[in-house]
């Protein structure tokens, strides 16, 4: 990950928008103190890939748009300061749970914690999201996937208003994830999503559909760690500059 302290230093953003431009970034309540850096992301994502969309194809719009979408709920803290969403309008679900507004999403924890709400019983949990925080969820993977954890579009099914797409994450368990050590094995997932944009090209409904499974179980392979060494590395992450833009 690139320093979080770069407000003065805006780097060109290929892959996503609103990052660009001095009038984009300034005045923006930054859930990490600045405008995310996605350098060491954006390498893993070229590395990686499976597909590289044409400039103006529907695919590589959507793309943008899922990655943008991505970085605001990740990083802003203002609900008035998205641009790729409607806040009022706007409603998310997760493999058909009630769909959920802006507020209702942090009242989760936000971030990773209302991407990976689960019904299995708490004792089933390697992660589980009623006993996380948005910073500390964030720490868990940011930690585990030091490299970045890689969002492409693999193929658009329509296009708008109503956005039908399949997606692939993926990154490598460089770190060590709920006491568990690392790997350095790829963790990878695939999932289907839906969204609905309205007349002015603002998301106002997402809907995601994948099996979360995928992803932790790559992350719980390790083997066990020692509690001195998972209170080291939480003490080690929390000091490192460098977590605030691993995700897309």
């Amino acid at each position: 990950m690139a320093s979080s302290d770069n407000s003065n230093n805006i780097s060109t953003e290929k892959y996503r928008s609103y990052l660009n431009e001095e009038d984009d970034v300034k005045n923006i309540k930054w859930r990490y103190g600045a405008p995310p850096n996605y350098d060491v992301v954006n390498k893993l994502f070229e590395e990686g890939r499976t597909k590289i969309w044409s400039a103006g194809s529907v695919e590589e719009k959507v793309q943008n748009l899922v990655k943008t979408w991505e970085m605001e709920m990740f990083h802003k803290v203002n609900f008035d300061e998205y641009k790729t969403v409607d806040p009022l309008k706007y409603r998310f679900s997760l493999n058909g749970r009630k769909a959920l507004s802006l507020e209702e999403k942090r009242k989760l924890g936000g971030g990773y914690n209302s991407l990976l709400q689960t019904s299995l019983p708490e004792k089933f949990r390697c992660f589980n999201p009623a006993e996380e925080t948005v910073d500390s969820s964030h720490l868990a993977f940011t930690t585990a996937f030091p490299r970045g954890f890689a969002l492409e579009i693999i193929q658009v099914y329509s296009g708008p208003p109503v956005i039908v797409y399949k997606f692939r994450h993926w990154g490598f368990m460089e770190g060590p994830f709920k006491g568990h050590s690392p790997t350095g094995e790829m963790v990878e997932f695939f999932g289907m999503a839906i969204f609905e944009v309205d007349e002015n090209s603002k998301v106002v409904k997402v809907e995601f559909f994948y099996d979360r499974g995928e992803l932790l179980g790559g992350l719980v392979k390790g083997a066990a760690l020692s509690d001195d060494v998972v209170t080291t590395n939480k003490d080690v992450s929390s000091s490192c500059p460098f977590l605030s833009s691993n995700t897309g």
